[in-house]
Order: C-alpha cells, then sequence, then structure tokens
C-alpha cells in the first residue's frame, strides 16, 4: 500500500505517528512540508481526502494566524489554501495519505483506520 507522511520531524505527534507506521512495517513516502510545501492542487486533494475545509485544517494558534491577517473571516477557500502554502507552519500535522484515504495523527492512532 502507497503511504505518505507529511512530517514535521519537530512536532512529538509527527514523530509518534512515523513510529507507529514503522512498527506496522509501512515505510511511507515523508514529505517534510515546512522544506517542501504542498501546492495548491495538492493541498485541496488532502483537504477533499480529509473532508475539511482549509480552516479546519489550520493551526490558528501559530502567531502568523493573526499576524498575517489570516484569521479574516472574509478570506476565500483559495486564499486560505495559498496562506498554508505561503506559511506551511499552519497546516496541521501529521497528515497520512494511503490508497484507502486520508488521516491527521492527532493522537497518532487516528491514522490507523487508513491502513
Amino acid at each position: 500500500m502507497s503511504t505518505t507522511i507529511y512530517h514535521n520531524p519537530r512536532c512529538t505527534k509527527s514523530r509518534l505517528t512515523l513510529e507507529l507506521l514503522g512498527e506496522k512495517g509501512i515505510e511511507p513516502t515523508v514529505i517534510k512540508y515546512l522544506d517542501t510545501p504542498p501546492d495548491a492542487a495538492q493541498l485541496d486533494a488532502i483537504l477533499q481526502q480529509l473532508g475539511m475545509e482549509p480552516r479546519d485544517l489550520m493551526r490558528t494558534f501559530e502567531s502568523i494566524y493573526k499576524e498575517a491577517g489570516i484569521d479574516n473571516p472574509d478570506l476565500s477557500r483559495d486564499e486560505l489554501i495559498q496562506a498554508m502554502i505561503d506559511h506551511p507552519i499552519l497546516i496541521e500535522r501529521p497528515i497520512v495519505i494511503t490508497d484507502k484515504g486520508a488521516a491527521i495523527g492527532r493522537p497518532p492512532e487516528t491514522v490507523l483506520k487508513v491502513l
């Protein structure tokens, strides 16, 4: 099964999710999304797989969220997606994508449903 994890090595939940995948014998493609953020089409596809809207996938407590005006409720879906591309720290993590679907590893065990 093809498995991808959007990973931040500095994040405990992300490290634990990657460890859980390893325990299940899965060697995922690891995308360090802070270094290589998804583009608009990829992010849109991830949101669709997760069944979420952009703001649902955002870490709204990050300082850049308010500093950059992303907390503005009038921003469009495309503008919010672009904000996550411009500021990938806003993307909730980790995101695991498999042939069965996508899940956010918070808690890490949440990804078991797509394995």
